[in-house]
């Protein structure tokens, strides 16, 4: 097993394990809300919403509790800013989540039962492509050689997130009894959630270049 890159500093390895926790927190929250919300479950739906407000908040405390440690403490200086990077990228896709939760609670679109699966397989490939990126960093820090063991599945949950995006967005434009404006509402929720596999498949490219420097 390759040494942890925090070198054993149990403190820290177990903030970066609650803040990775939170991403993959907020990644089932969100598939929950989307879930709730095709069901017309508003009181499930307002509570995964309130849910991810406070799992993305708690994320970003956590996320400024790691970089004041690693420069108060001049951890890792070699991979320093590498990691301060990753936790930027991470955080922010978690705030993708939470935004893309409460653009659902504010516009509360008009969705046709035929189009929820539809909806409900992109939500599970965002996901999916969410988790394989958590536990792709996971590796990262507990044992570099096992993060190759996660990363093809980020870019294959990523495309096949495009391929239901496409698909979806195809079928929605089909539907000419629906109001132009409504079509073009539901297509930039599609393509909004779509961006979220795409960027936890950006965290990885990211990833992939600290490992090679690392392995170096």
């Amino acid at each position: 097993m390759s040494p942890s890159i925090l070198k054993s500093r149990i403190g820290i390895e177990n903030q970066v394990d609650e803040f990775l926790d939170q991403l993959s927190e907020a990644s089932l929250l969100f598939k929950q809300g989307v879930s709730a919300f095709l069901q017309d479950d508003d009181a499930g739906f307002k509570q995964q919403v309130e849910s991810i407000i406070h799992a993305e908040h708690k994320g970003d405390g956590l996320r400024r509790s790691l970089e004041k440690t690693l420069y108060s403490k001049t951890l890792i200086p070699e991979s320093r800013g590498d990691v301060l990077e990753l936790f930027e990228s991470m955080d922010s896709l978690l705030g993708r989540f939470k935004g893309a939760l409460i653009r659902f609670d504010v516009e509360h679109p008009e969705i046709y039962p035929e189009f929820h699966p539809s909806f409900m397989e992109l939500t599970k490939c965002v996901m999916e492509s969410s988790e394989a990126m958590v536990r792709s960093v996971r590796a990262f820090f507990k044992d570099i050689n096992a993060v190759a063991d996660h990363m093809h599945k980020v870019s294959f949950w990523e495309t096949e997130s495009d391929k239901i995006s496409t698909a979806l967005q195809r079928e929605i434009f089909r539907r000419k009894d629906m109001r132009l404006s409504h079509r073009i509402q539901l297509r930039d929720f599609v393509r909004h959630m779509d961006k979220i596999a795409d960027r936890a498949e950006d965290v990885a490219d990211r990833l992939s270049i600290y490992v090679i420097k690392r392995s170096s």
